[in-house]
């Protein structure tokens, strides 16, 4: 598409679809005024308005497409916000976003200052949980149902858990299912399943055994004749058994049924009319209930219908074509691939030559950049769902058995797996390497995506090598480094574009490595020496060459370039250290500790992510606020010179 038709377009766009209901609903109270022919009209309108609105701000589209009924039954039948309402990742929560007051406000949606792209506490009573990363919810309800028991008044809350069949494939949410069950506590989990297939399962009768099986008629008889046939030896083990067979044979529940809940569905998640009474039906019953629901991702808008994953996250787009208005952007028309895509071929590369090697996602392969990967070599590609632990020691028992896995996962999915990055990796010394993408700041996902900490707690574990490159030739040789290396290694690296430095293509240039730990000096300088990591280099350079400083690409967080890091002190008065990191345990506080072994005697002043979560917004103007981009970093420097004693040690910002 062409820049001047993108350009008009979005102009033609300023104005959303807003129906007459859409528009009377204010809160969840007005819904609850409207009767179940008005809510279907309604779930139309908000349908048309999702759509439009995301083809402006951009977003995940498909997952709350595919919710709209569930959303607005859900806040029909429960007394929301008294009863809490809890989403699981967030995806599926735009919906519940402009049901609860803010519909006026989504045109700033994931925009610096304005909505989250997640439930937000903070942002809404009717956010009862913050999330980003996925599973969380059962956990979280479960403790909010334990609370309504404790607390005094409060006895009759209801507690609602939506989490998406996707979600259920971690460990988390069996572990709270788990404990769940053995409770009686007054939970619902609702399974939004929008993968498996939509018939035979779901229809009339599959609506219909809903119905029966969530009613009162069933629940008195069922309960009662617990009570007749538990008197009765080796009879109520037998009538239990014969129910459970008769309920496994219309519907898949018998697992949660074993798991102490009380199994509803599947029901078709587009059936308002079955949802309303189904939630009201279950609304009075006490005890853990589990109701399957099945929707369909993209509902209602055809691209999202046919390739629900590329709408799953989006920039604008025509909401008529679901065209993409972002391609005529200057990021897209950058030069050179992205990092994920340096780390895609190179994964290529790498697994036609050795066929030891194992790619390893948990449910990340487009994110991850692994799609050709996953279709060139099937039999070497692993996605585990999201089970970020299970990936981890997965990859530690490949290892131990002399296959060569290669683990791609997000800085902030990795901290999911910390203790399996210790205790089965690094402890015993395993050739485990992790290409972890979205480092540092990530922009509109906010603090719950954003990679801040990666270098913290990867740089305290011993055996690891831990690596950020300037560029993305670079980029490409540490993951050739930290795949030959015979130990643990992590090769860092952020979301998109890098400085443009294409990697070498052809021939065994394409595998070439860095020597371990070395840094390398990219200007001299006086007074000052910058020493940069990673995505800080290009930065640092452009500030370097307006100070007339020393600009040090760092390359290696683990080991350090010790002997340069003491050159560079003697030879210079203030040593600046920066990383798209936190500063408290990172990159720098390497530096300052190496300087601190050996008495050196510099001042110092570390650069990074400041000592408190960074919000939304766009990527550029958040480095730009915390002090990050080449201004920023020149500003810095040039305030410490103009200081009288210069000498104050370790200073950070």
């Amino acid at each position: 598409m062409s820049d001047s038709r993108a350009s008009s377009l979005q102009e033609s766009l300023q104005e959303p679809i807003l129906g007459p209901l859409l528009e009377s609903i204010n809160s969840p109270d007005d819904v609850r005024q409207l009767d179940t022919d008005q809510l279907k009209l309604l779930a139309d309108e908000l349908r048309a308005f999702l759509i439009q609105t995301i083809s402006q701000t951009g977003g995940h589209l498909a997952s709350g497409l595919g919710t709209v009924e569930l959303t607005i039954a859900l806040h029909y039948v429960f007394d929301t916000p008294q009863d809490k309402l809890v989403w699981d990742v967030g995806h599926q929560s735009y919906p519940h976003k402009i049901l609860t007051g803010r519909r006026e406000q989504m045109s700033s949606l994931r925009q610096q200052g304005g909505l989250a792209g997640f439930p937000k506490r903070s942002e809404s009573p009717y956010d009862t949980f913050g999330v980003g990363h996925s599973s969380t919810s059962i956990s979280a309800a479960l403790g909010m149902a334990i609370a309504a028991q404790k607390n005094e008044g409060e006895e009759s809350k209801k507690v609602v858990a939506v989490i998406g069949d996707g979600a259920m494939t971690a460990g988390m949410a069996f572990e709270a299912l788990n404990h769940a069950g053995s409770l009686d506590a007054n939970i619902l989990v609702i399974l939004n399943d929008n993968e498996m297939s939509i018939s035979p399962n779901v229809g009339g009768l599959s609506n219909y055994l809903a119905r029966i099986l969530s009613g009162k008629l069933y629940l008195t008889a069922r309960e009662g004749s617990k009570k007749v046939l538990s008197q009765i030896p080796n009879m109520w083990e037998f009538a239990k058994r014969i129910e459970e067979h008769a309920k496994g044979m219309v519907i898949p529940g018998t697992l949660f049924e074993e798991l102490g809940f009380n199994y509803i569905g599947p029901v078709d998640g587009h059936d308002m009319d079955t949802l309303v009474k189904t939630l009201q039906n279950l609304h009075s019953l006490k005890g853990p209930q589990f109701l399957h629901v099945v929707t369909k991702k993209g509902k209602g808008f055809a691209p999202a219908e046919q390739n629900p994953c590329a709408f799953h996250g989006v920039g604008s787009y025509d909401p008529d074509t679901g065209e993409s208005l972002s391609k005529g952007s200057t990021s897209a028309k950058k030069a050179g691939p992205t990092y994920t895509q340096v780390f895609g071929e190179w994964l290529c590369d790498m697994a036609a030559e050795d066929k030891k090697l194992m790619g390893i996602t948990p449910a990340m392969r487009e994110g991850s950049g692994m799609v050709e990967f996953s279709e060139k070599f099937p039999d070497q590609y692993f996605d585990v769902g999201i089970a970020e632990q299970h990936a981890v020691t997965l990859a530690a028992g490949m290892a131990c058995d002399g296959l060569h896995p290669v683990v791609a996962i997000y800085s902030t999915f990795l901290q999911r797996a910390y203790d399996q990055l210790i205790h089965d990796v690094a402890i015993q010394n395993l050739p485990v390497m992790f290409a972890i993408d979205r480092a540092g700041l990530v922009g509109a996902d906010g603090p719950t995506h954003a990679g801040s900490f990666d270098l913290s707690y990867l740089r305290c574990v011993p055996n690891l090598v831990v690596m950020a490159p300037a560029d993305e030739d670079e980029c490409r040789k540490m993951l050739n480094t930290g795949y030959q290396h015979k130990g643990p290694s992590a090769v860092r690296y952020p979301r998109g574009f890098g400085p443009g430095v294409t990697p070498v293509e052809k021939g065994d240039a394409r595998f070439d490595t860095l020597p371990l730990g070395k840094a390398t000096v990219l200007l001299s300088g006086q007074r000052v020496a910058i020493l940069a990591f990673g995505s800080m280099v290009a930065p640092a350079i452009t500030a370097g060459e307006a100070l007339g400083a020393t600009v040090v690409n760092m390359r290696f967080i683990k080991p350090l370039d010790e002997n340069l890091i003491l050159e560079m002190a003697e030879q210079h008065e203030l040593i600046v250290t920066v990383e798209e990191n936190a500063v408290a345990g990172g990159a720098g506080s390497g530096i300052n500790e190496c300087l601190a072994a050996r008495g050196v005697n510099v001042a110092v002043h570390n650069m990074g992510l400041p000592d408190r979560f960074v919000d939304h917004g766009e990527h550029a103007s958040l480095l730009s606020q915390c002090g990050l981009d080449a201004k920023g970093i020149k500003a810095a420097v040039t305030a410490l010179l103009d200081q009288n004693g210069t000498q104050t040690y370790c200073s950070q910002s």
